[in-house]
């Protein structure tokens, strides 16, 4: 597949993302793919996934944990077979009520029409402290928000 093509793969991950279909987006990734997050802690969908079945489990969880506050990939920059998507994001975490937000760099490795390799870069120290559940006056609510 050619650049234009691999760049199109990427382009419908993001949108079967944001539309919430997340069955059209699963069938765009290799069975065997590799998935990689930051370690990030009190994250609890952060690290390492393989193949379609812990993908599943990972949008599954970050379904659970995150509501999208805003999601824009802004700028898509293919070579060979790597597609980098560049954007913004803002999640709030339903466990803190917090929000925290910031710039990301997404790696797509696609091979036949299919991701085989995903690597996102992102502000870890801000997911981490959003996650956190000792941030909290005696009332429960949030000392203060990230973004």
């Amino acid at each position: 597949m050619n650049e234009s093509g691999n760049t199109n793969v990427v382009q419908h991950i993001y949108e079967f993302f944001k539309g919430g279909d997340i069955k059209a987006l699963l069938n765009l990734l290799s069975d065997d793919i590799e998935w990689q997050l930051p370690e990030i802690e009190n994250v609890p969908f952060a690290g390492k996934r393989r193949g379609r079945e812990q993908m599943g489990q990972f949008f599954a969880s970050l379904v659970d944990t995150q509501d999208v506050q805003h999601f824009e990939p802004r700028e898509f920059i293919a070579h060979g077979d790597k597609v980098v998507a560049l954007g913004h994001y803002a999640w709030l975490v339903k466990s803190t009520g917090r929000e925290f937000g910031g710039d990301f760099a997404h790696v797509f490795t696609i091979s036949d029409g299919k991701v085989v390799r995903f690597h996102e870069y992102m502000d870890t120290a801000a997911a981490s402290a959003a996650h956190r559940r000792d941030n909290f006056d005696d009332e429960g609510d949030a000392l203060f928000h990230i973004m």
